[in-house]
């Protein structure tokens, strides 16, 4: 079987009946009979894969289902000895058959002792072969046998009745085949969780139909190879992102498995888990009791956050300060936007949203978008133009899980909107100094005043003082000066103009007050500037 198959098989059949053999010899000739000898054994048996060496083999462990291992024990590079240890760290259930020679008994021996489940002396007999894979498939057979008694109890008409019961308010006495159910469960004691694949809804709205079930069918089969392989209970499929859990390990080492699973899954997949977890439970009454602690404890993912365990214990931290005056911050919050303070943005809008409970936070965001849309409508902005939302309440607030993501949205926006307020006040500042140079080059040749230009522009002269310098870098009396002198020098050029004629031309009605200006700015007289220019 192919590895694409074989990994879409496992994907299919949660619990895997085939016993699968991992066949290990750097002799072609060897590993081919081998082969054949164990397809040809009438057991059902697989052969997962083939390798030459053992750290092939080891990496063909990492990424299929392996019952058994069938190596040599002498092997180039790595040993045989050293090979099993690797094999046990990265599968612990794993058993592993030695092939070896008369010379290498004591070896084999040792072998044996440290981790193999047998080995067989070369060259090997038909039934010496079959006779150990037998023994081996009943070992794993009998092993699956106990691993399946707790899956099996819980048929699907079970699983439904636990879901009905865990959906009642309150428990009532069970009935004789929902307690025939529960009885394995509550043998040794359990715990219920739940597990919720993180934000479905709107991270699949671009992905196909089938693209959707695949991701949901791989967190599925993930979950389920954890408790198989920690023989740690069964699982219940709630809906489709929600999946129950129903564990018979002690507590403690169920909570680090959960763990194991939120790592992988967010390793492995585009998607990442929350778990909400119970408590341990001896009795029907603590199991259903369970079940709704680990509810509780998942809806607290909207304030602790996603891609986490979370235990019924675990209080939410709340921040922000509590009665917040809400008017007051949407000023402050606006201001900020409008002052380009992203520091200031961020702290009002945690002020404003980090208190907020689950059924109230849509109203607030509601609130908050329309006071801001009524404050920057009085300034002739639009908010949801500015941002290019479809519609006043963006869809993709009403499919966040938790507050963190809500927030971030809102402050990555927020942030937007300041940005490009601050940029089109910059354009805006700039055609209007851009204007003002202008009018300036315009009427160099009459008494420019800052109090005129103010009036020709709307603006009081402080106002436009203060503009004027934030952006040319000098004052507008100081720009000024310097544009009527560098027409001075342009006319001077002009050997038909008297200086005195320049002087009155440029508005200077007193030649003294001309010349000393001049000599000020330029460090010589219109004279000495037009002997040293020839003119």
């Amino acid at each position: 079987m192919k590895k694409s198959e074989a990994h879409q098989k496992q994907q299919e059949e949660p619990i895997v009946r085939t016993i699968s053999v991992l066949l290990v010899d750097d002799e072609a000739v060897d590993l081919e009979w081998m082969r054949r000898r164990v397809l040809s054994s009438g057991f059902d048996i697989e052969v997962a894969g083939t390798a030459n060496n053992g750290f092939d083999a080891l990496e063909m462990l990492e990424q299929e289902r392996v019952d058994i291992i069938l190596s040599d024990i002498r092997m180039p590079i790595m040993t045989g000895t050293e090979f099993a240890r690797r094999a046990k760290t990265i599968n612990p259930k794993v058993k592993i058959v030695f092939i070896s020679g008369h010379e290498d008994f004591s070896y084999a021996k040792e072998a044996i002792q440290i981790s193999a489940s047998g080995y067989l002396l070369k060259p090997v007999k038909d039934k010496d072969l079959y006779d150990m894979l037998g023994n081996l498939c009943h070992s794993i057979e009998q092993e699956r046998e106990q691993n399946r008694s707790l899956t099996e109890a819980l048929s699907l008409i079970n699983k439904e009745l636990i879901l009905r019961w865990f959906d009642e308010a309150s428990p009532e006495p069970v009935e004789p085949q929902l307690h025939a159910a529960l009885l394995p469960l509550l043998v040794n004691g359990a715990t219920a969780a739940i597990i919720e694949i993180d934000d479905l809804e709107w991270k699949m709205q671009d992905v196909s139909e089938e693209n959707a079930r695949m991701m949901i069918r791989q967190t599925q089969q993930l979950i389920r190879s954890l408790l198989e392989g920690n023989k740690s209970g069964t699982m219940i499929i709630g809906s489709r992102q929600r999946f129950i859990i129903l564990c018979s390990l002690p507590q403690e080492e169920f909570l680090q498995i959960m763990e194991e699973l939120i790592r992988k899954t967010a390793e492995s997949s585009l998607c990442t888990v929350t778990i909400g977890v119970g408590r341990y439970a001896r009795m029907e009454a603590e199991l259903h009791a369970s079940y709704k602690q680990a509810q509780a404890a998942l809806s607290a993912k909207w304030l602790l956050g996603k891609n986490r365990l979370i235990r019924d214990n675990m209080e939410p931290v709340l921040r922000g300060t509590p009665g917040t005056d809400i008017d007051q911050t949407l000023d402050q919050l606006l201001e900020a936007i409008i002052q380009y303070d992203l520091v200031a943005i961020d702290d009002h809008l945690l002020k404003l949203l980090m208190n907020a409970g689950k059924k109230d936070v849509y109203d607030l965001i509601i609130r908050i978008t329309s006071k801001l849309h009524a404050d920057l409508q009085q300034q002739n902005e639009n908010l949801y133009e500015l941002l290019q939302w479809e519609s006043h309440q963006p869809e993709i607030l009403f499919q966040f899980e938790t507050i963190h993501d809500i927030v971030s949205w809102m402050r990555r926006r927020f942030f937007e909107l300041s940005e490009l307020l601050y940029v089109k006040r910059q354009r805006q500042k700039r055609k209007l100094i851009d204007e003002i140079i202008h009018y300036v080059e315009e009427n160099l040749e009459t008494k420019i005043t800052l109090k005129e230009v103010a009036v020709q522009f709307n603006f009081t002269p402080n106002y436009l003082g203060y503009l004027f310098k934030e952006d040319y870098g000098i004052p507008f009396i100081d720009y000024v000066k310097e544009r009527k002198m560098s027409r001075v020098l342009e006319l001077l050029k002009d050997p038909t103009l008297m200086i005195y004629e320049i002087a009155e031309r440029m508005g200077y009605k007193n030649l003294i007050y001309f010349n000393r200006q001049f000599k000020q700015m330029t460090g010589m007289t219109p004279g000495e500037y037009r002997k040293k220019n020839k003119v």
